[in-house]
């Protein structure tokens, strides 16, 4: 209850400072905008006291007087016109956004409330997408509880967590505040959703001319997919695959429904055999909201900036304050979410071209591009830039992730970019030709983006530069919307129109549909009972700070479920975060296997307790007779999944 009432302050500061800013906004845009800067808000301030105070219950309450700091100052320098009141056309435009962004968020609360660490028997349950994902940002906000800033990583100690954290420590606020840990991962996760389902319909009303056209956007980017759904349903008749090899046309009939909603990851989206089918665009729903909380909470602040920016470069005299408040929510990206301050920054580059061509006012977009660098630079220089400076990072690669590791093209170009994206790629290849002015504009924008993507790599996992074209498509959606309305438009008077629009709304979105649809009844043990019972054991009865020697599994209870450190968290991860684990790796196995000979691993990396339990004795086969003669056993579960010795002379970091 009391991080509810701490998230509802910061929400009225958001409302109260967009009120006091941009009174002549509409006010769903002013609902809209407060409450994702509310958010930001509650994202921010602690963390900017946590420099000071550590990330406490200290640091929040100063959070408090930061925020009554700002609106101080928004209150000095408000706009003093009254703001405009609710009016019919205000009712007509909830009704709209309503009508499709109200079944979404009940989508997303749905998946947010069964693919978040769902409690049976004893076990914690998750789904598909957040089964690789979720532990990594459970152990970033279990970690940070009372941590001292700059955070560390708790999967590998001593190193700056330089991965956007913000999200996250959303979260930790809640947990930190009352919350149990399922549900500071599912609260805000269903606020977030809320508003990026809301806030791009809202969006694409702005660009759009006529509101149908906004509409068929938002379901075009939350229901994206492509022609995947042609490999499902190819030669029906006819077993074609076998398990693990084109196990998406395996079986027959009815026999590939059942792999899709049951297979992992057989979806004809982001398809598990790659290589097989090159399927890579993942439903935005399914594989990105729902496990990447960053991007999730990238977006709950990228689609006001593009709005603020969008909305601010069509009248001739520049609204200095609608600037302003753009540039202090896009100068706090980079730790929220990278890719979004890049794609962001990418698309104001294409528009401020265009303005210049144009000879449009940009008074405005110089006003908003400097205050945004000047917040994102020491971020970007304390966190972001010292990673991403490593190998892997920003490289050149052209065509995405259809010429994997620069080994050339596995699809024709245009082929890849069909089947993947479907028939929305082909309008918008079409849509071209036309002469539009506002499509010019919005496409000069979304296109810089798409050329970058298609360059450069900036990260290891060739995949992620999905982050931006997932940006390019939604910004493009709109124009590929009014196009689609306008070619139905022509067709008026054909008996078979009717025909021709369900057949186009199932090639839209019957791709997307089934992999939403799997992600609905996906259901998989992350956590035993065993795992929750040792983890309750390392919360409860070791010091905060302790570090425990474990294998390096993804599930780790230690890291995730109790925050303690551990001595090396997975490759799956910390490999894309640039780092370099074999000497980790080989230290662990080392020890484990001869602990006499390898003491010395304990002390290099201050190790307070050592973990046995199934993937230890999978992987490590260790030397239990050494480890019960020398070390103290802390904790022995009935079945001896596990056991949790100490380490002599730690007893600082015990209980």
């Amino acid at each position: 209850m009391i991080g509810v009432l701490f998230l509802t302050i910061c929400v009225a500061g958001g409302l109260t400072t967009v009120t006091w800013l941009l009174p002549r906004q509409r006010p769903l845009y002013r609902i809209w905008m407060g409450s994702a800067l509310g958010v930001l808000l509650m994202m921010w301030l602690p963390a900017l006291a946590a420099f000071v105070l550590g990330f406490t219950l200290a640091a929040h309450a100063v959070a408090l007087l930061l925020l009554a700091l700002i609106l101080a100052l928004c209150y000095v320098w408000r706009d003093k016109r009254a703001p405009v009141r609710w009016e019919a056309q205000d009712t007509a435009l909830l009704k709209r956004t309503l009508l499709v962004a109200l079944p979404l968020t009940v989508l997303g609360a749905w998946l947010q409330y069964t693919h978040n660490i769902r409690p049976q028997d004893g076990a914690l349950y998750v789904g598909q997408s957040t089964y690789g994902d979720l532990p990594l940002h459970m152990g970033i906000i279990t970690s940070l509880q009372n941590a001292s800033f700059p955070p560390e990583y708790s999967i590998l100690p001593g190193t700056r967590l330089a991965y956007p954290f913000l999200a996250d420590s959303l979260s930790t606020s809640f947990l930190m505040m009352g919350m149990d840990l399922r549900w500071a991962l599912v609260f805000p996760g269903i606020l977030m959703m809320a508003l990026v389902f809301w806030g791009y319909l809202l969006l694409a009303h702005r660009m759009a001319d006529r509101p149908r056209a906004a509409v068929l956007a938002a379901l075009l980017v939350f229901l994206n997919g492509g022609l995947g759904f042609l490999y499902s349903f190819d030669m029906l008749g006819v077993s074609l695959g076998t398990p693990g090899s084109n196990e998406m046309q395996m079986g027959t009939w009815l026999d590939r429904l059942r792999t899709i909603l049951q297979g992992w990851y057989q979806t004809p989206v982001n398809h598990a055999e790659f290589t097989t089918y090159n399927l890579r665009w993942s439903n935005i729903i399914a594989d990105m909201f729902v496990p990447q909380r960053t991007f999730l909470g990238g977006w709950v602040v990228l689609l006001p900036c593009l709005y603020l920016l969008w909305d601010g470069m069509q009248p001739e005299t520049p609204n200095m304050r609608q600037y302003a408040l753009l540039g202090m929510m896009a100068g706090a990206l980079p730790l929220l979410h990278t890719h979004s301050f890049l794609a962001l920054g990418l698309a104001s580059a294409g528009w401020l071209v265009h303005a210049l061509i144009t000879r449009r006012n940009i008074k405005g977009v110089l006003l908003y591009g400097g205050i945004a660098v000047l917040l994102a630079l020491p971020q970007l220089l304390a966190f972001t830039f010292g990673q991403a400076s490593g190998d892997g990072f920003l490289r050149f690669q052209f065509n995405w992730v259809n010429n994997s590791g620069g080994h050339g093209l596995r699809d024709g170009y245009l082929w890849f970019y069909i089947k993947n994206i479907g028939l929305p790629f082909v309008l918008l290849l079409l849509l071209m030709f036309e002469k539009n002015a506002k499509h010019r504009r919005i496409l000069s924008g979304a296109f810089v983006i798409f050329v970058v993507a298609e360059l450069i790599l900036f990260q290891p996992n060739e995949y992620d530069n999905n982050k931006l074209l997932y940006v390019w498509y939604a910004l493009c959606a709109v124009p590929i919307a009014e196009y689609a309305f306008m070619l139905w438009d022509r067709i008026r008077g054909l008996r078979a129109r009717y025909v021709v629009a369900v057949l186009t709304c199932g090639v839209f979105f019957l791709s997307g549909s089934l992999s939403i649809a799997r992600e609905t009844v996906s259901n998989y043990q992350l956590f035993s009972p065993q795992d929750v019972a040792v983890a309750e054991f390392a919360r409860d009865k070791t010091a905060p700070g302790s570090t425990f020697l474990t294998w390096t599994q993804h599930n780790n209870p230690i890291s995730a479920l109790a925050g303690r450190n551990i001595v090396c968290g997975p490759p799956l991860w910390l490999y894309y975060h640039g780092f370099d684990l074999t000497q980790y790796e080989q230290d662990i196995r080392a020890f484990y296997q001869d602990p006499a000979a390898n003491k010395q691993v304990l002390d290099a990396y201050q190790v307070d307790y050592i973990v046995v339990g199934s993937y230890e004795l999978s992987y490590l086969q260790p030397d239990m007779r050494t480890l019960y003669d020398t070390y103290e056993v802390v904790y022995e579960d009935d079945s001896r999944d596990y056991v949790v010795f100490r380490v002599p002379d730690k007893a600082a970091g015990g209980a």
